[in-house]
Formats: structure tokens, C-alpha cells, sequence
């Protein structure tokens, strides 16, 4: 098998042994047993543990910025805006694969490189929904990072509420629900005179 298609065969396989068992209790023969391989074609690829996790965290944390940037740049209407991004968290958190675990529900975030990795995904999603509130609004840098995060978190928090209770309300409708109410909390604030 070529080696980027072993590499994405290994990752796959470490993260289903991540998701289900959690760092600390996954270990890399399990991995190695998922992927079909032995242990040494393992570590040819990832030298250890935490090379690995900190690899599938890469992934995952840039998929969930990426698709952020995406839903921001998919619009200038800004309750669209504030929608499409609250999907973007129900959707990465719905998804079969839960690599959301890695990110939002990691059992290493004493870990310092873990620790980055996660903040990375709330400072840089925050950062992209700042520049909107402060281009929209005019107000100060302080204010529209702190209003950014809140929305992240928001997104974020209730997603995986709403996972953890069994998905009573449809994905689209739970999403739909909190961006209303982060839409009628952030739609106060008074436009500049250029928007």
C-alpha cells in the first residue's frame, strides 16, 4: 500500500480505538489490530501515542475551522451567517466518525500540544467571527472577541447537549433554534453607517 494511503488507513483506525476507548486507555496495539498491521509499520509512520493523536487533532480541529471560514464566506447576510455556522457545529458533532470527541471531550487536555490544538479551533473560529461583529458593528477589538467566543462556545456547548440527548430535535432544527437565538442576541447591535 502506498504510504499516504497507509497513513490515512492508520488514522482511521486510530481514531475509531480514540473515539471508543479515550486516549489514555487506547493503546497502539489496539490500533495497530483495527488497521491490520503490526506494530511496527505502526511506529513507521507515527513514532508514538501522542504523535498520532496530536496528528488526528490536526485533522479534525482544521476541518471544523475550515468549514467555519466556509459558512462565513458563504454569505454577507449575517443571520444567514450566524445559521451556517451553527451547522457547521451540529454537523461536526453529528458525524458518525465522533472525532468531535478528540476535539471538544479529550481525556488529555493537560497535555500542552493537546491543549493548543483544541483552544486553536475556539481562538480561530472567534478571530473569523470577530472580524465580521467589528467590521459590522465598529466596536472595539475587547468587545467583538468576547461576543465570538460566547457564539463559539454557544455553538459548541449546545451541539453537544443536543447529541447527548439523543437528537429529540432534528439536526437542522436544534441548529436552527440556537442560531435564533444567538441571531436575535447579536442583531442588537447597532451597524455601522457603512452597513
Amino acid at each position: 500500500m502506498p504510504r499516504r494511503e497507509r497513513r490515512a488507513q492508520l488514522l482511521e483506525s486510530a481514531l475509531e480505538v480514540f473515539v471508543a476507548q479515550g486516549y489514555h486507555a487506547a493503546a497502539m496495539d489496539d490500533i495497530a489490530d483495527r488497521a491490520g498491521v503490526s506494530k511496527p509499520v505502526l511506529y513507521q509512520h507515527f513514532p508514538g501515542k501522542l504523535d498520532l493523536y496530536l496528528a488526528l487533532l490536526d485533522t479534525s480541529c482544521d476541518l471544523i475551522i475550515d468549514n467555519c471560514r466556509g459558512a462565513l464566506a458563504s454569505t454577507t447576510d449575517n443571520k444567514d451567517r450566524v445559521e451556517a455556522t451553527m451547522k457547521v457545529f451540529y454537523s461536526y458533532v453529528a458525524s458518525e466518525e465522533g472525532a468531535f470527541r478528540l476535539v471538544f471531550e479529550s481525556d488529555l487536555t493537560s497535555e500542552p500540544d493537546v491543549r493548543e490544538r483544541v483552544d486553536r479551533v475556539t481562538t480561530e473560529c472567534a478571530s473569523m467571527i470577530a472580524d465580521v461583529i467589528r467590521t459590522d458593528t465598529g466596536l472595539p477589538d475587547e468587545a467583538s472577541e468576547l461576543l465570538a467566543v460566547s457564539l463559539v462556545g454557544m455553538a459548541q456547548v449546545s451541539a453537544r447537549f443536543w447529541l447527548a440527548g439523543g437528537g429529540e430535535i432534528k439536526q437542522d432544527d436544534a441548529a436552527a433554534l440556537i442560531a435564533g437565538l444567538a441571531w436575535r442576541g447579536i442583531r442588537g447591535y447597532p451597524m455601522t453607517d457603512d452597513h
